[in-house]
């Protein structure tokens, strides 16, 4: 069952509830994908927005659903296949981002930018 906030696949909305483990497999997964990925700024953003304090509740659920099914490794397109394994990942941000955009801020931004610079090296 898919609420307004849901990406609408149960393991990554189950995942979602569990913000600590995105967390944690977030950046390992972040970190051994960013090469590859030619939208590693938005879900950064993304990732920063959804655990900003500021960040309203119901944005946040719905960025968390979007960065599981990004973190989990099945989904229905697979990570490894060349070019297409990202599309159904990017498909769910770029949904996900669309509806909360106005809570993504410059600032959120800028600290993608960041962790960019410093290729992922000091995050966890």
């Amino acid at each position: 069952m898919t609420t307004d906030h849901s990406v609408g696949f149960e393991p990554a909305d189950r995942l979602a509830h569990d913000p600590e483990q995105v967390r944690r497999r977030f950046w390992r997964k972040i970190k051994s994908v960013a090469v590859r990925l030619p939208f590693v700024e938005d879900i950064l953003a993304a990732y920063y927005c959804a655990f900003d304090r500021q960040t309203p509740r119901h944005v946040q659920i719905a960025l968390l659903g979007a960065i599981a099914y990004f973190i989990l490794p099945f989904d229905f397109l697979p990570d490894i296949l060349p070019v297409l394994g990202f599309t159904d990942d990017a498909a769910i941000l770029a949904t996900a981002l669309r509806m909360v955009a106005s809570n993504i801020t410059p600032e959120h931004r800028e600290a993608a930018r960041a962790a960019m610079q410093r290729g992922l090296e000091d995050e966890a």
